[in-house]
């Protein structure tokens, strides 16, 4: 059976440098590495009072791993303004929660080499379970400042209407 349904010829999988985060209808900006998307079902064993000395195994309840969003640091404040409806300080007594709104669906879309959407994943009920506003400082260091969020969520699903497109091919003149 061919990898790729829609191009027979392609032989590589998709790379993981190439994504969007899509948030509130807008896509963040600056996104530069997301968690993996990681669920496990627990085993439940099981025997019945007749049987042999023989366990039997069935599903669980299944759980889905924290998603960390990273990005560098900007004057954008969505992933603090988002933390903020989690927790608050200084806000004061009975508003350092926003109740109402702390919960976010999200959409991860992954794209091939040419820019195209090849696979997307809907993340539901996330929250910021944890906020980095800055990451360590280094005054002899040269990297990048990142800022980050752990996304806690109650599943996610991938969305079947995004479909692997009929790649581009490009031949000598």
């Amino acid at each position: 059976m061919a990898q790729f349904t829609t191009n027979p010829e392609r032989f590589d999988p998709y790379k993981n440098f190439k994504f969007r985060v899509l948030m509130d209808g807008q896509y963040v900006a600056g996104v530069s590495k997301v968690g993996a998307l990681k669920r496990t079902t627990n085993m439940v064993e099981h025997r019945e009072g007749g049987d042999p000395s023989t366990t039997r195994k069935s599903p669980g309840r299944t759980e889905y791993e924290a998603i960390t969003l990273e990005r560098g640091v900007t004057h954008s404040e969505e992933f603090e303004q988002w933390a903020n409806k989690v927790w608050n300080f200084g806000s004061g007594l009975g508003s350092e929660v926003s109740l109402s709104d702390f919960r976010k669906d999200i959409l991860i879309e992954v794209y091939n080499e040419a820019g195209q959407a090849v696979k997307a994943y809907k993340v539901y009920r996330c929250w910021v379970s944890e906020y980095q506003a800055l990451s360590e400082l280094d005054a002899n260091g040269e990297a990048v400042l990142i800022e980050s969020i752990k996304l806690e969520n109650e599943g996610w699903e991938r969305d079947y209407e995004v479909t692997e497109p009929s790649e581009p091919s490009f031949t000598e003149p």
